[in-house]
C-alpha cells in the first residue's frame, strides 16, 4: 500500500513528539509509514520550509505565511505570561518561488506530445564538436525601423532569421559527431504576461501576446534542434538564464526535456544554474549570460567549479551573451568571448547609441587542438526559408 502524503507540519510534529519522548527514527518511520532514510531527508526539508514560513511552536510562532513567502519578522504582545496579540510580517521568498515554479513546469509538461525521431547521419567525425552559440535572440521584441534607424523587427522576422541562420550554419559545418546549441540567455524578450523583466521590472516593446511569444520561441528552438540532428549524431541544448527571461529559460528547458524524451540523440541540459560547462577531449567551455559575473572573474569561477576538468583540458573558453557585441579577451588559461545577436536594435539600444553587428556563428572544436574553424552568417546572407 502506498505511503500517505503527510503535510510538513504533521511530519515535523510527529517526529519531534516521538524523538522528544525518547523514541527512535525507526519508530517515527513506522508511525508515518515511510522509509526511515527517506524520512531523514523529508524531515530536514520540511523543517527548513516551515522555518522560512514562520512555523516555530516553541517560540509561539504557529501561523505560517503562504508558500512562496518567508517570515520577515514577528512581534508578540504578552500579558501575565500569555500571548495577547501577534503581528506577522512576510516577504517574497524568491528561492522557494523558484522551486515551486520548477515543480509546476514539471507537472504541466508531463503529458506534452513528443517529437518523432530524425534519421541519424550515416557518417560523422568523432573528434569534432560543432558549437552553435546563439546570442540574445529576444524573441517577442518589436522594433520600428524608422525609430531605430535600422531594420524593423517582429516575431515573423525572428523566425525567418533565426531558423535561417541555424540552417545555413549547419550546412556550412563539417559532419561533427557532437553538436551543442547554446542559448546564451535572453531567448525571450520579456518574462511575464505584463511584458516586463522579472529582475528589473522594465517594460519591454513586445510584438503581440506573451502566449504567442512562448509559441514562437519554442518553435524556433525546435527548428534549430531539427537542423542540427540532420548533420550531427548527438545534440546537446543549453538554455542559459538571462536577465530578460529568468523564468523563461527554466520552463523552456523543462518543456524541451519532455518533448525530446523519446529522442536519445538529444540531451537538454536541465541544470537551473547560472553557469554551464561542456567538455570535449582537451576542450572545456563555460557558458554564462554575462549579467551577474564580470569577465575577469570567470577564469577563477571555472577553475573552482571544474577543478578536475581544468586539469584534464588545455583549451578553455567562456562564451557570453548580454552585451550584444563581439569581444574576445585572453586571460591566463581561458579565453572569454561575447557574441553578437541576430536581432535588430530595439528603441532602447538605438537611443542609447548601441550599434553592434548582427550575426551568428558556428565554432568547430577539435578534441585535441581546440578551436580549428568558425563560420559566420548575417541576416543579409540568409535564404528565405530554413532547411
Amino acid at each position: 500500500m502506498a505511503a500517505r502524503k503527510w503535510s510538513d507540519e504533521h511530519v515535523v510534529k510527529t517526529v519531534d513528539e516521538i524523538r522528544g519522548a525518547g523514541g527512535t527514527w525507526d519508530k517515527c518511520a513506522e508511525v508515518l509509514g515511510v522509509n526511515v532514510r527517506n524520512l531523514h531527508t523529508r524531515y530536514k526539508s520540511a523543517k527548513d520550509i516551515l522555518a522560512r514560513q514562520g512555523w516555530s511552536p516553541e517560540h509561539d510562532l504557529t501561523h505560517k505565511v503562504p508558500d512562496g513567502y518567508h517570515l520577515k519578522g514577528a512581534s508578540t504582545l504578552y500579558k501575565d505570561g500569555k500571548q495577547v496579540l501577534q503581528w506577522v510580517k512576510s516577504n517574497i521568498d524568491h528561492e522557494r518561488q523558484r522551486e515551486l515554479f520548477i515543480q509546476a513546469c514539471e507537472s504541466m509538461t508531463a503529458d506534452l506530445p513528443q517529437v518523432a525521431s530524425v534519421a541519424s547521419p550515416a557518417v560523422t567525425l568523432p573528434h569534432l564538436m560543432a558549437v552553435y552559440p546563439i546570442g540574445d535572440a529576444h524573441i517577442g521584441m518589436r522594433a520600428w525601423g524608422e525609430e531605430t534607424q535600422g531594420d524593423s523587427w517582429d516575431m515573423t522576422e525572428a523566425v525567418r532569421v533565426q531558423c535561417g541562420a541555424m540552417a545555413a550554419l549547419v550546412d556550412l559545418a563539417p559532419p561533427a559527431e557532437k553538436a551543442v546549441i547554446i542559448n546564451l540567455g535572453d531567448w525571450f524578450h520579456a518574462d511575464n504576461m505584463e511584458g516586463m523583466t522579472s529582475r528589473s521590472g522594465h517594460v519591454m516593446d513586445l510584438d503581440g501576446r506573451y502566449a504567442k511569444m512562448i509559441d514562437v520561441g519554442m518553435m524556433v528552438m525546435r527548428q534549430c534542434i531539427t537542423s542540427a540532428l540532420r548533420k550531427h549524431k548527438s545534440v546537446r541544448v543549453i538554455n542559459v538564464v538571462g536577465n530578460h527571461d529568468d523564468t523563461g529559460a527554466l520552463w523552456m528547458s523543462v518543456a524541451l526535456r519532455h518533448t525530446y524524451e523519446g529522442e536519445p540523440r538529444v540531451e537538454i541540459d536541465k541544470s537551473p544554474a547560472a553557469f554551464h560547462y561542456i567538455e570535449h577531449g582537451k576542450v572545456l567551455i563555460g557558458t554564462h549570460h554575462g549579467h551577474t559575473c564580470k569577465a575577469e572573474r570567470l577564469p577563477g569561477v571555472m577553475a573552482a567549479d571544474q577543478a578536475k576538468a581544468w586539469g584534464r583540458t588545455e583549451h578553455r573558453y567562456w562564451y557570453l551573451g548580454h552585451v550584444h557585441h563581439q569581444s574576445v579577451k585572453e586571460y591566463a588559461g581561458v579565453t572569454v568571448e561575447s557574441f553578437n545577436t541576430l536581432t535588430a536594435k530595439d528603441a532602447y539600444a538605438a537611443f542609447g547609441g548601441y550599434r553592434a553587428r548582427q550575426n551568428m556563428k558556428c565554432i568547430v572544436m577539435h578534441s585535441e587542438f581546440g578551436e580549428v574553424s568558425r563560420h559566420t552568417v548575417s541576416p543579409d546572407m540568409l535564404r528565405e526559408e530554413a532547411a
